[in-house]
């Protein structure tokens, strides 16, 4: 069975657009990479107010998002994306998993 999951990010102040450009010309190995890895319906939501990104997506029951890291796309898509988001010391992005309160079908 497929699952829902959430978190947040947050993008630097004043960088919105290009995160946003970027995203609109996303790099159809990465594409490719998400997909392979079992990740569909992917949507990232900006409170302006904040500047905190909240995502959510749908993995497969066999998804394999623990190896996305290691592909060569999302290597360097998070290099190419570290200089307007907030990222570890480890070059990975800075992410907070969200836990689910409510869903209504």
């Amino acid at each position: 069975m497929s699952e829902r999951i959430a978190f947040r990010m947050k993008v630097h102040p004043g960088r919105i657009a290009d995160y946003k450009k970027r995203h609109d010309e996303i790099w159809p190995e990465l594409v490719d990479a998400l997909r392979a890895a079992g990740i569909s319906d992917y949507s990232i939501w900006h409170d302006p107010e904040t500047d905190c990104l909240f995502a959510t997506l749908i993995r497969s029951e066999d998804h394999t998002m623990a190896d996305l890291p290691k592909t060569d796309a999302n290597k360097r898509w998070w290099a190419f994306m570290d200089d307007i988001m907030d990222y570890n010391p480890d070059g990975t992005p800075t992410v907070v998993v969200l836990d689910q309160v409510f869903h209504l079908e």
